[in-house]
């Protein structure tokens, strides 16, 4: 009987304090705390639009919200997932299906722990 073992992926996830912080001292902390759940939200949002269009094959589609999704990422310092999404946006319009799965794996791992550790970071202020 051959043995299987099970790889476990745990990849870091960058988050650029000085852009938080940079957040917060430009609008304040209570507008900051809003401007950034707002984007949180907005980048669930465009997780979630990337990962379908992708499981329903339109890739065009994929490529834009991946693109959204990059753009976001970036605004709140959330440098892995941008960095991810662009991965992905390319893979996608280069239509190179075996990287495309890869990387669409990748995007949701580091997707869902970048938006959960966004929030277990201290104040930046």
């Amino acid at each position: 009987m051959a043995k299987i073992a099970t790889l476990s992926v745990d990849e870091p996830v960058n988050i650029d304090m000085n852009r938080l912080g940079q957040i917060v001292s430009e609008l304040g902390q209570a507008t900051a705390t809003e401007v950034i759940g707002a984007a949180l939200e907005q980048l669930a949002l465009a997780l979630g639009r990337t990962s379908t269009a992708l499981e329903r094959g339109e890739l065009a589609r994929a490529v834009s919200h991946a693109e959204q999704l990059s753009r976001l990422a970036w605004q709140v310092g959330l440098v892995t997932l941008a960095a991810v999404a662009v991965d992905v946006g390319r893979c996608a319009e280069c239509r190179d299906m075996g990287a495309l799965a890869a990387t669409s794996a990748r995007l949701k791992r580091i997707g869902n722990r970048s938006l959960l550790e966004i929030w277990d970071q201290p104040d930046p202020a």
